[in-house]
């Protein structure tokens, strides 16, 4: 009995761990859900992975996010609370969920509270709230007594409204978030496409993905390990910050895409973290597919997902499938076709407005 236990260990550490995916039918992929509870369940349900009741209809489809769940919006936790709830299902019907880790996240765990909506925070709030905080202030006060005075209060109870200590706790190691977040993943690879939030950059460009995941997780695990100049966690141009595959142009560019692609033996990068007009976008001749289309109220309300299914590429867009164009001339299509779902007012038929006038042949 003791060693089918370590066995069944071993292997659930095997599986937390597990980057790379092979012969999976379909995958669906989400950007920047940033708290925005009632459009991830809207988009979730156009995709067909949940149904009505929020339960698991994705069947062996692999559903990932890329980052940025929390933070500017007020649900973070119950966008959460649905995919733990969802790990389970979609792994019995032969799916997978990959919450992967973006930089909100990783700021989260390690104390960068700049992005915190104040619904965040009353998320966490019990009755026993007051209570705490008080008992915080009083450790502040024993800690600092020449220091802080009650006239300070005021300001100090601003900085820690209601709830800001339990989301403390349930952020670090031992809480219930902090925890399930410390065993995800950075970056996966999945069939022909790679999966992050942010970006490769030249600097980081060597790593494997595994030591990607595994250099992310020790940071985050324990801080100490952080270095300002070399950390994949936080530096500028680490994975979860780096924006140049979203919106740089030229040869450079093109080159690292393409040295990227031949280490990884993929066809395809999907990212996240830039918001792009408001829609799924291919870029670098579809090397690149960045797919922030700013699914949440604070960047827009756009509602689109990426469909990988086979060798096609689909956006759901306002529920409606789209095939991903192959070339310029499609690329134009697919733009008016998106455009087509939105309101005139909106920032993405600006943009294709702006995009036609710069190519009427196309028109």
């Amino acid at each position: 009995m003791l060693i089918v236990i370590l066995l069944l260990l071993f292997t659930a550490q095997l599986a937390s761990a597990q980057d790379t995916f092979t012969g999976v039918e379909r995958i669906v992929a989400l950007g920047d859900v940033h708290g925005d509870y009632p459009a991830f369940i809207e988009i979730l349900q156009s995709a067909g992975v949940i149904d009505a009741k929020s339960r698991w209809t994705g069947g062996k489809t692999h559903l990932v996010l890329t980052g940025d769940m929390l933070d500017r919006g007020p649900a973070s936790r119950k966008v959460m609370d649905l995919l733990m709830a969802l790990e389970k299902p979609a792994a019995k019907a032969g799916g997978r969920v990959h919450a992967l880790i973006g930089n909100h996240e990783a700021m989260n765990m390690y104390g960068d509270l700049r992005y915190v909506s104040p619904g965040e925070f009353a998320a966490f709030k019990t009755g026993e709230s007051d209570r705490v905080r008080d008992a915080l202030w009083e450790q502040e006060l024993a800690q600092n007594p020449n220091q802080l005075t009650k006239a300070d209060r005021k300001k100090w109870d601003e900085e820690h409204p209601l709830g800001w200590v339990e989301h403390r706790l349930q952020f670090g190691t031992e809480g219930t978030y902090g925890k399930w977040l410390r065993t995800k993943n950075a970056i996966v690879k999945i069939n022909d496409s790679v999966f992050l939030h942010g970006g490769i950059s030249t600097k980081f460009e060597e790593l494997s993905i595994e030591q990607v995941n595994n250099t992310i997780r020790a940071e985050l695990k324990d801080v100490t390990k952080i270095n300002q100049n070399t950390s994949v966690l936080i530096h500028p141009d680490g994975l979860l910050w780096y924006r140049g595959l979203a919106q740089d142009n030229g040869p450079e560019i093109l080159q690292l895409t393409l040295r990227l692609l031949e280490k990884h033996g993929v066809k395809r990068i999907v990212i996240g973290h830039t918001p792009t007009p408001g829609a799924v976008l291919p870029r670098l001749g579809g090397r690149v597919i960045s797919i922030d289309a700013g699914m949440s109220a604070y960047y827009g309300s756009n509602r689109a997902c990426l469909i990988i299914e086979g060798e096609k590429l689909y956006a759901m867009h306002r529920g409606q499938k789209i095939e991903l164009p192959n070339n310029d001339a499609e690329f134009m299509t697919y733009l008016k076709k998106v455009a087509a779902l939105e309101k005139p007012s909106s920032q993405l038929s600006k943009f294709v407005a702006q995009v036609l006038a710069q190519s009427p042949s196309v028109r």
